[in-house]
Formats: structure tokens, sequence, C-alpha cells
């Protein structure tokens, strides 16, 4: 899923031999290793925060990279990070951010086995400075670095919205005032904005390792970071390793490790699964839905299970621009109303999952919720469907469905997607005599895919980047938003989720969103919401762990007890 704006990635690998690899899974006995089974097999993109995407991939730049602020894993509070502490004006414009200036850029060196202290041309300690945010805004702007996710801080600084196209980047508001005072001017006044500027790709980076190892920067022969942990092995597609950086000072949102390792290995949920019961891993990201039923009948297993609320949805693109789906709203509603998100919950994912009716998870600031807002959206209703039907065939004038040009639906395959879309295809089949040909893609590259060309109808999900509910519908759905594979424009939407950015009631502002949810979901029925996503974990009993109710998995704050 893009999360946030970024995207869930799941994927399936085979792996040569079930619980061999280069990446030990069970670290040496005289240091701390969680072991950690990553929710999907294959490999992650990059570990490039300028343009990474995945929220695999993000969850490993968590680790390295901290930002200006940080989000509260329980409530979503802003707090402070590699920021101490930040004034904003009485305009609401400006922001200055006052930086620590104890923490030091590192490398794991393989050689001597130890993560060092990053030296400058005098030889000291290379702190963390302003001067690396300035470079790591210059560089994600820059379009030709071609960040996906760019548009979101370019929104969010004088001047960056004319820098990506084609300006120069002296004119960007983003100022070091000094090695360790950041000045940052929005041309609105948004009173999330201490959100964007802690996220990911913005968040300093090391211009002399970018240079040096050019593409390859992010491998671990190259790398550079400043986070609670280091890189010390990426081997691809099998695993990674990340191991305590001794010279991280530590914060409240991310302190000081208790792990000298964590093994990251990347293997598919019925693999991880078989690792975990063997003793070979501690904690499993994801769990193989058709074991469910026996994970929760099971005394060990269902009391080390953990279900909790995610704050992310699962959807169905629609690719606007393409007949015949673009040619009828009654068609397109007619395919949602057809579909028992209850029924895939039940059957399939079982992991107490909530259908969703509209886009914007409930939990975020300002978005809807079913005590709010319980009429609003599309759900399951068979007569409404056929009705809808009835109604696209007269608007396409056609005689039956028979006649209807063929429908593509795309999905990862990977994990449950595969039996979620049959479910779907079945439905559609049962409720409105459609045929639709599905198509699993490789997981690794299908968001690119989906990105250059999207499919008539393609499987997502998104989770938040900030808890707020813009960045769900306008991060995600305006018209000319980075991550809108759907091509969906609406003038109306657009002005409703740029009124929403501004207003500072929050009642007035949930109101503006649920016009553009009703827009969205059931005036243009642009996408299909499927359901609200939940954390399905096992821990071992002796891991001391958080899940988090927004943003990613800190592994500082985790423990063996």
């Amino acid at each position: 899923m893009r999360s946030k704006f970024v995207r869930l990635l799941v994927g399936v690998v085979l792996l040569l031999s079930l619980g061999v690899s280069s990446l030990s899974l069970v670290g040496a006995q005289d240091m701390k290793v969680l072991r950690f089974g990553r929710s999907v097999g294959g490999d992650l993109n990059t570990l490039d925060p300028s343009v990474a995407e995945v929220a695999d991939e993000l969850q490993v730049i968590e680790q390295l990279f901290v930002g200006l602020t940080a989000q509260d894993e329980a409530t979503g509070e802003l707090v402070p990070s590699l920021a101490s502490s930040w004034e904003v004006s009485e305009d609401g414009l400006t922001y200055t951010f006052s930086l620590r200036n104890d923490v030091t850029w590192v490398h794991y060196n393989a050689d001597s086995g130890e993560v060092e202290q990053v030296l400058d041309e005098s030889g000291n300690p290379r702190p963390v400075t302003a001067h690396d945010f300035i470079y790591a805004w210059q560089r994600t702007l820059d379009p030709t670095t071609a960040s996906t996710y760019a548009y979101v801080p370019a929104a969010f600084v004088v001047g960056g919205e004319a820098y990506q196209g084609g300006g120069a980047f002296e004119d960007v508001a983003v100022k070091a005032v000094d090695d360790y005072t950041l000045e940052i001017t929005q041309p609105e006044a948004v009173g999330f904005a201490p959100y964007i500027y802690g996220l990911w790709m913005v968040r300093p980076l090391p211009q002399w390792a970018i240079e040096e190892g050019g593409d390859e920067w992010t491998e671990p022969e190259y790398i550079n970071s400043y986070g609670p942990f280091a890189l010390k092995e990426w081997e691809h597609a099998v695993g990674l390793t990340v191991v305590k950086n001794p010279f991280w000072p530590g914060t409240d949102d991310a302190p000081q490790p208790n792990f000298d390792e964590v093994e990251y290995v990347f293997l598919d949920p019925p693999a991880s699964l078989a690792e975990y019961e063997a003793g070979n891993l501690d904690f499993v990201a994801a769990v193989p839905t058709e074991e469910m039923d026996r994970i929760k009948a099971d005394p060990t297993l269902s009391a080390e299970l953990n279900i909790a609320t995610r704050d992310c949805t699962y959807y169905l693109g629609i690719d606007n621009t393409e007949a015949p789906l673009s040619e009828s709203v009654h068609l397109r509603r007619a395919l949602s109303y057809a579909i028992d998100r209850q029924s895939i919950i039940d059957n399939i994912t079982k992991g107490d999952q909530i259908p969703a009716r509209w886009f914007s998870r409930p939990g975020l600031i300002a978005a809807p919720t079913p005590d709010t807002n319980a009429d609003l959206g599309l759900g399951y209703d068979p007569d409404k469907a056929k009705e809808e039907l009835a109604l696209a065939l007269e608007e396409l004038g056609l005689g039956s469905v028979d006649e209807l040009a063929p429908i593509t639906a795309a999905y990862n395959d990977a994990a449950n997607h595969g039996q979620i879309m049959q479910a779907i295809q079945q439905m559609w089949a049962d409720t409105l005599g459609i045929q639709v040909q599905l198509t699993g893609l490789d997981s690794t590259t299908y968001f690119d895919v989906v990105t250059a060309d999207a499919p008539q109808i393609y499987r997502s999900g998104w989770c938040s980047d900030y808890p707020d509910a813009d960045n769900f519908l306008r991060t995600v759905f305006r018209s000319d938003a980075g991550q809108n594979d759907s091509g969906y424009v609406n003038e109306a939407f657009d002005a409703l989720v740029d009124q929403a950015r501004l207003e500072s009631d929050l009642d007035a502002r949930r109101e503006l969103y649920v016009q553009a949810e009703n827009l969205l979901i059931v005036e243009d029925a642009g996408i299909i919401p499927i359901y609200w996503y939940t954390y399905i974990q096992l821990a071992k009993p002796n891991l001391e762990y958080t899940t988090p109710a927004f943003g990613y998995q800190r592994w500082a704050k985790w423990n063996l007890k």
C-alpha cells in the first residue's frame, strides 16, 4: 500500500531453501539480536529517502534517518525529534527550528566490524546540521531526482513548486540561519505544516556520500546515516541487517536501542510463519490469512497474536480515463455496490478489519467517522448494484452486459491479494454478470507499472504519513497529485480539499472532507474502498514491542526481556 503517501508493497519470492540464507537467522550468543520477519518477500527498491515510497522501505529508513519532528505512536501528536524546539511567526507562515547539536553522521565499517563516526575535512566528527537539511530539500525537489513525493513538501515552502517547474532553488524559502537553526516559510498558513517538515523525503542527507556512491549510495559500503541504527548488510531479495549506532544520543521518540542488531528478513507470510514456529524469528509482521483459523485456535499462537488498528485503507483504484469505466459512473457504482466487504473480512482476511465506505481512515484529524457520518459513502447493496448496472447499460447504449467492452483488473501477486481479487471477481460475476479478467503482477515493480500506466482496475492501499485527512484526500486524489494514478479529476473536489487544508475549525474541516468523500466515492465513484486495515502480527512472549497507531515501528523502543 502506498503510504503515505506511502504504498504497502506486498511481494512473493521463492526462497531457495527455507530458513537458509547468508543473513543468519540466529545472532551471536553474546549479542542481543531482534529477528524480524518482514511482511513480504522480494527486495526493497531503495533506501534513498528522496525517492522511497513503499511502506517497507520507509520502515527501514525510519531507523536510519530521523526527522525534524515525529508523531507520537499512540496519539499521532507532533513531538520534537532532531529539532529540539521551534517557533512560528505571528502570521503562521514561518517556522524556525532549533536543531540538536549532538547528532553526528556515522558509517558501518565492515573491516573493523564497528559503527564509526564520519569525519569532516579537519578530522572531526561530522555533525548533522541545517545545511544537510538544505541539501535534502534541494535534491528531493529537483525534478531530475524524479521523487514521486516531492510535490508534498513543495507545496509547503515558498518557491517549492516553482523550483520543481524549472525555477531556481535560491528562491525556495528554506534557509540555514546557522549550523543549528533551520527556517522554513510556507506560502499559506497551514497548521499541520510541522508534520510535513518531519517527513522522510526532507530529512538530512549526506551530500558527500551521495556524490561518491552515485545511484548506489545506499549500499552498505557507501551509506552514511545518523539515526538509532546503521546499515550493516543488505543482501538483495534476502534481507538486511541494521546495527546499533552507539553515537546516537537518543530522543523520546527514538531512544538508544536495546538491540545490538536487527535482522530484517525478506520472507513471504507462509515462510515467515514457518520460521517463527521453528523459533528462528522473534516477530512476524504479517500472518498468512489461510492460517488465521489455526492460529486463533492454537493456545500458544493465539496468545502471541496481536491484531491492532492500523492507519491504512485497502482500495481498488480505477483508471478514470479508459473506457468503458471512464464512460459511465453508473458502471463504476455498480461494481462498488456489488462487493461484499464484510464477506472478504470474514472469509479471507480474518483480521478484524472494518469495511470501508469511504477513503480516509477514521481516527485521522478531521476525517469522517462512523459515529459522525454513518450514512456516508457506499457499501454492499446488490439491489442497488443491479439498478446502477441497468442505468449504465442504458447510458452506454448496450442491450446486455455481454456487450460491455472487456474489463481487466490487476493486483500485486503476493500475500492474500489474489484471494481477495478472485472473491471480488466472483461477486461481480454473480451479482452483475460481468466477467472481469484478473492479472497478477510482480510485486517488486507493481506500483511502478501502476504509476506508468494504470490498469483499468488495480488493487492498492494507502497509509498515513501524517495523521490528517488531508494526507488521504488532497495528497492522493487532488487532480495534480503525484499519487493520483487513477487520473481522477474534479474541480469541485480540488476546491473542497484546498479549502479544508486552510480551515482551522475542526468541525468545519470535517464537513468539507465529508463533501469531498461524497464526490470521490459516491457522485463520481472514482475509486472503490474495500476495508480499513489492521496490524496482524505474531511476537514471542519475551519481546517487548509497540504497535503504532500512527507512523512506523521504532525498533529502538523494543526489547527482549
